[in-house]
């Protein structure tokens, strides 16, 4: 049997309730994950564990303190990427990313990445001039790719933010709605609007809509156009067409950025149509200033419940994966 040791950690009586979490969620979560015991008492942490053990719960309670000291509320998605990291020796990451404010909402919230991978993807984009963002639902793929432009824009950096969408249905007919054409298409824009909002405030929003510096638009529209000093961003980018990807990527003129966001496990493309992010994706990989990041379940940074489900949707297709080739094999070798 391992020897306990005790060891301390000072957590200031103002953070307590942020950093133990509601109900003391958040020790609880770690105690269980690190098998160890964590008792409060007078502002100090006292914590009981094998040596290992203890130590990453107090090098990972200290890493909480940093954050809640900085502002940061602390969630249990928080709590749970940095026990992860704990787990792969990998202390004091989340206070290096943390330092990394790209710009603040309206109400002055800051707007920061959470995790390596989005901390990458943030990297990405100052550095290139195309970048693709590819991952799950809920990494911060469209709301860090729009705080960015926003922050560009406000910088004076470009002069106009473009954000487009392929106008593809995900099995709900909206023809039916009424209004006119942009009234159509706003509800695939919807998601779009709703961040701008937040990070801009929606007057704001509006004056620039008006002037024509910010333009929310399918991709339809950029048919034709060649778009100078401007950020843009095409969201859900798995929905479109080879031919829309590479018409897009042709439209981009001086002084432009690009960010590509894409979920490939969501496409709503027809049954057997190919997916323009897939085939720009291998086409091209090898080309420098084309940046690429692969977001993962462990950026997602919704309610934890959410990455559970991602994971759960991973592994099940990649079981479904070997099924699917056995049952195409059997179908070739009964038709042969």
């Amino acid at each position: 049997m391992a020897n306990i040791i005790e060891l301390h950690a000072d957590v200031p009586a103002s953070q307590e309730g942020n950093v133990f979490g509601k109900f003391d969620e958040h020790l609880k979560l770690i105690e269980r994950t690190l098998n160890v015991t964590l008792i409060s008492r007078d502002g100090s942490l006292k914590i009981l564990g094998n040596e290992q053990s203890a130590s990453q719960a107090k090098k990972l309670i200290e890493e909480l303190v940093t954050l809640a000291n900085r502002g940061n509320t602390i969630t249990r998605q928080n709590v749970n990427y940095a026990l992860s990291l704990a787990m792969e020796q990998r202390g004091q990451v989340l206070t290096e990313i943390d330092k990394d404010l790209i710009c603040n909402t309206i109400q002055g919230r800051p707007i920061k990445p959470k995790t390596l991978g989005q901390k990458e993807y943030v990297d990405q984009i100052r550095k290139k001039m195309i970048v693709f963002g590819v991952g799950p639902a809920g990494t911060g793929k469209t709301y860090l790719a729009m705080a960015m432009a926003v922050t560009a824009f406000r910088n004076e950096e470009v002069s106009r933010i473009i954000l487009t969408r392929p106008a593809i249905e995900a099995g709900e007919k909206l023809g039916f709605l009424p209004g006119d054409l942009q009234s159509k298409v706003d509800p695939y824009l919807r998601p779009l609007y709703d961040a701008l909002y937040q990070i801009m405030g929606a007057d704001s929003f509006a004056k620039n809509m008006e002037k024509g510096l910010i333009e929310v638009a399918p991709l339809a529209y950029m048919r034709g156009r060649t778009l100078d000093n401007a950020f843009i961003i095409l969201d859900e980018a798995q929905n479109t067409t080879p031919a829309q990807m590479k018409m897009f990527l042709t439209r981009i003129g001086f002084g432009s950025k690009v960010i590509i966001t894409g979920d490939a496990s969501q496409k709503d493309l027809p049954k057997d149509a190919v997916s323009g992010l897939d085939v720009a994706l291998k086409v091209l990989k090898k080309i420098d200033d084309i940046g690429v990041c692969q977001l993962t379940s462990k950026d997602v940074v919704r309610h934890p419940l959410v990455q559970q489900i991602v994971q759960a949707y991973d592994d099940y297709e990649k079981k479904q994966k070997p099924v699917a080739a056995r049952r195409s094999t059997r179908r070739s070798k009964e038709n042969a």
